[in-house]
């Protein structure tokens, strides 16, 4: 963990417009294939690809949005932190099983999407009404709860970098000796320029490791410019543009998603509230995760209308606070025009997108892993004693179990499959359960985050 002269600038400081600007690119840098990657799976799998460019473009323009209302804190509604907004991957499966049943059944592409934004929409009111009593379910948000979620996002973030640096899942060069070598110099760039004690480069080491990166790959031929004269110049939001429908039955496991993308969502701002040296325990912090699990639900709300799948707080950008040093509020503003740029000009969007996978698994391998080490502290914050050692092992072990056997899940309902298959889920909810019902220790005082 850094000390607190590690931090360049606190949560309130005004950094100079040069060091904001380079502090918000490494943010979209580590952000913005996450925040397009739901879609694209989500576009290919149903065979949406004639909407895929309108839909990418829906998701920057709405991450940059909601990430201005959550940063911004207007009233009740927003944490006030560095907390970068995006497309949820926890939603993927069961969002795909609501497209393929409208599928089989003749639908068209409207219609799968008018569907899948529709469940999307009414499904945020559960974030919504979460947030307004979450602080009445002290058994739910703890230390022991929140950090057994950081650490599996990060474990599962981790696999999703180092998939990356091999070349990305289903490249014919995947693990190629040329995506390894390109991947680790990025890894060692990102990592030299960290360790300097010149401020402007270990703010700038993200960057640094991508550009060269990038350069490194146009120089081997693996960046292709072509791919980008088919794109539309502009791309304007149209409010529920496909419509809006609704079934219950696709319905039910997308309000549960919600509910555990709340707890995910608390997860990820108590590890930006320590890397940003505020307080993780007492009103402050209970204020901020009211506030931010609020602006989750409405950010949601505003993605469903603009034509956008769940938006969520992202872990990745964590991490990046971390390597930078730079917890200002204040550089979330400058990555919130960023993204609301590049959804405008998706020629832009599509440039960065040409970055090969073993760049970007470079760069940002070190930051997913450091969002598991977040949780962890979280876990070793307070003594772990056998119980908790108990439902630290057991949800662990049930959350990765699934995200490293999926099969396991192959002959269950196809509602359970849909809830069970993030790991995450499986981790939150077993933590979640067994903390309800494994007794502590009467001898012992019991210590809640909120």
């Amino acid at each position: 963990m850094l000390s607190n002269n590690d931090i360049l600038y606190g949560l309130d400081d005004k950094p100079p417009v040069s060091h904001c600007i380079t502090a918000a690119i490494q943010h979209v840098m580590a952000c913005f294939i996450g925040i397009i990657t739901p879609t694209l799976i989500i576009g290919n799998v149903l065979d949406l690809q004639a909407e895929i460019p309108y839909l990418v473009s829906m998701a920057l323009m709405v991450s940059g949005i909601s990430t201005f209302i959550q940063v911004k804190k207007i009233g009740p509604i927003g944490s006030g932190l560095i907390a970068v907004q995006g497309t949820s991957f926890t939603f993927i499966s069961a969002l795909l099983a609501a497209g393929f049943m409208v599928k089989n059944q003749g639908g068209s592409n409207d219609d799968i999407l008018a569907l899948m934004f529709g469940i999307c929409f009414w499904g945020a009111l559960v974030e919504i009404i979460l947030s307004r009593f979450i602080d009445k379910i002290k058994s739910v948000i703890t230390p022991l709860t929140t950090g057994i979620v950081i650490t599996t996002i990060g474990i599962t973030l981790i696999k999703v970098g180092m998939t990356d640096l091999a070349g990305g899942f289903g490249n014919a060069d995947f693990a190629s000796v040329d995506n390894l070598i390109l991947g680790t110099s990025v890894l060692f760039i990102v990592i030299a320029f960290n360790a300097s004690r010149i401020p402007m480069l270990r703010l700038s080491a993200i960057f640094i490791g991508m550009l060269v990166g990038s350069v490194l790959a146009w120089w081997q031929g693996l960046i292709d410019f072509d791919n980008m004269v088919e794109l539309p110049l502009v791309s304007l939001p149209i409010p529920f543009k496909y419509g809006i429908d609704f079934q219950w039955d696709v319905f039910i496991p997308i309000a549960l998603i919600y509910f555990l993308s709340a707890i995910e969502t608390a997860g990820d701002l108590t590890a930006n509230s320590l890397f940003c040296r505020q307080p993780i325990s007492g009103p402050i912090y209970l204020k901020r995760i009211k506030g931010g699990i609020l602006a989750d639900g409405i950010n949601s709300i505003l993605a469903a209308m603009f034509n956008n799948f769940p938006n969520t707080t992202f872990g990745q950008n964590n991490a990046v606070i971390q390597l930078t040093g730079v917890a200002s509020r204040h550089v979330a503003f400058y990555i919130a025009a960023f993204l609301v740029v590049l959804g405008l000009f998706p020629v832009i969007g599509a440039f960065i997108q040409l970055m090969p996978k073993a760049v970007l698994g470079g760069a940002t391998l070190v930051m997913f892993a450091t969002i598991a080490v977040a949780g962890l502290n979280i876990l070793t914050s307070e003594p772990i004693d056998r119980r908790k050692s108990l439902i630290i092992a057991t949800s662990l072990g049930l959350g990765l179990g699934v995200m490293m056997v999926p099969e396991i899940l192959s002959n269950l309902p196809t509602l359970a499959k849909n809830i069970l298959s993030s790991s995450v889920t499986v981790a939150g909810f077993s933590a979640i359960f067994l903390n309800i019902l494994l007794p502590e220790q009467t001898n012992k005082p019991s210590s809640h985050v909120l």
